[in-house]
């Protein structure tokens, strides 16, 4: 038995693991690898092999660093069950839908450039019709329950905190009957403690306190904590502002299930208590729109808070100034539109979606503000506003930056350092692992995570690289 890494090795996208038994092979999330050419050519190439001979796939949450490569085992012809909790089964055709859109767009594009330059085009990774074709094999497991997925495996899902639906994972996997049950434990991405609509993450060591042989941990932020959420709210409350009094427009990336929605969460609060002028709010994505309707349906996955507001009548996403920007059209309406003004739209790292028009027709601009309010992948336009990169190429044209650029690390929907190491202490004190391991970082990030956990759980997390594997 043992576990492959096939993915987020030294980088943050492209999660990806294979467990093989002497009795099944289970895939655990099948994510996008995201940012430049580098990381589109990782997509093509870093596959695991024999993509039809998986007995199941089981998912942490619906992020596409996490889902968005599903397609390709329709196309190699993988016909079994992927298993998820049900919000996120809810939520993967919205994320994969709009993913193969934004694949063949690309595409086309890459096809006009080609005719016009050297540079060979790459067609799209997937088409809309393989995505359709992996829809129906969505299946919905309950969280918090311990359930057979393939021979010998059985998963159990606990609460993440970092998007509606998403899971850490306890697995229990057996060679055959009479071998012993190995216990693999992935965090899955782990949400920060006390941020609206959610609830914290939970702690998946096995319930019946056996000892866990394999942690698998991500270490997006494992060298810093985040600025403290109050500190980050007071600041955008004072650019909201700022850019209201002066009439000016506000660009938001974010991504469509999990930020836009807490933004909105923060944007309402800042108006409804006078602490900013009330002014439009746009909310330019339309996987966003439809994930507002899933936070309804799965409201019993909210917190405390969200929940005692359903009970008195409202809904925490509920804003008069919010408008709903459903078409294109609509969408290329906004650049004309007088300020003051707010744009929350996608992608959240700016590398596709609507928020790169806005942006083209924003940086050169210097009355704009740009919110950046999530992790930027390295290559990503998204990490070059971040870095302060003078000028930016944006659909082949250089556009030079006069936008003001503000990074608010408080909104972030990953644990800091300070986090992931209580959820690593509650982890060991509860089940010992056997042997660590940290993916889903940049090596600097790991590195730092990996030198404050040493000393309480008595070894080095192994830092893998692209095809590693942990014996069991």
């Amino acid at each position: 038995m043992k576990l492959i890494v096939c993915g987020a090795a030294g980088e943050v996208t492209g999660s990806c693991y294979v467990l093989e038994t002497a009795q099944a092979r289970v895939m655990i999330d099948f994510g996008l690898h995201q940012g430049g050419r580098e990381e589109d050519d990782h997509n093509r190439r870093l596959v695991p092999p024999d993509l039809s001979r998986f007995d199941a796939v089981v998912l942490t949450h619906a992020h596409i660093d996490h889902i968005g490569r599903l397609p390709l085992l329709a196309g190699a012809g993988y016909s079994g069950p992927i298993f998820a909790s049900r919000a996120t089964c809810d939520l993967v055709p919205i994320m994969l839908r709009d993913t193969a859109r934004l694949q063949e767009a690309d595409a086309a594009r890459e096809a006009r450039r080609g005719r016009e330059g050297s540079r060979p085009a790459l067609p799209a990774l997937y088409t809309s019709d393989e995505v359709e074709r992996t829809l129906p094999q969505l299946r919905h497991l309950d969280m918090d329950s311990l359930t057979p997925v393939a021979p010998g495996v059985r998963v159990r899902l606990v609460d993440s905190g970092h998007m509606l639906g998403s899971a850490s994972i306890e697995l229990r996997a057996t060679d055959g009957p009479g071998k012993p049950e190995r216990v693999i434990i992935f965090s899955g991405d782990i949400g920060p403690r006390g941020v609206p609509l959610l609830r914290d993450p939970a702690s998946p060591a096995p319930k019946d306190g056996s000892r866990v042989d394999l942690a698998i941990m991500e270490s997006t932020y494992g060298d810093r904590d985040h600025r403290p959420l109050a500190d980050t709210v007071e600041e955008a409350s004072a650019i909201v502002r700022e850019a209201a009094w002066d009439k000016q427009r506000i660009l938001i990336p974010a991504f469509a299930i999990g930020r836009s929605q807490v933004i909105i969460y923060y944007l309402a609060m800042l108006m409804q208590s006078g602490r900013a002028p009330r002014f439009p709010v746009h909310l330019d994505s339309p996987m966003a729109i439809e994930a507002i309707k899933l936070y309804r349906a799965h409201a019993q996955l909210l917190d405390a808070d969200s929940l005692a507001q359903l009970r008195a009548g409202s809904f925490p996403l509920d804003m008069p100034e919010l408008h709903l920007v459903k078409s294109a059209e609509e969408s290329k309406l906004l650049n004309d539109a007088p300020g003051p003004i707010a744009i929350i739209a996608g992608s959240g790292m700016c590398n596709g979606g609507r928020i790169v028009h806005h942006l083209r027709h924003g940086l050169w601009r210097k009355d704009v503000h740009v919110l950046i309010a999530g992790y930027q992948a390295a290559g990503t336009l998204g990490r070059q506003l971040v870095n302060r990169a003078p000028e930016v190429r944006i659909f082949g044209q250089t556009i030079p930056v006069r936008a003001k650029i503000h990074t608010l690390g408080g909104f972030s929907a990953h644990a800091g350092r300070t986090e992931l190491i209580q959820w690593a202490k509650t982890l060991h004190d509860a089940s010992r692992p056997a042997r660590w391991v940290l993916t889903h970082g940049e090596n600097p990030q790991r590195q730092s995570l990996s030198a404050g956990l040493a000393p309480f759980i008595g070894q080095a997390p192994t830092l893998p690289a692209y095809g590693d594997a942990s014996e069991l």
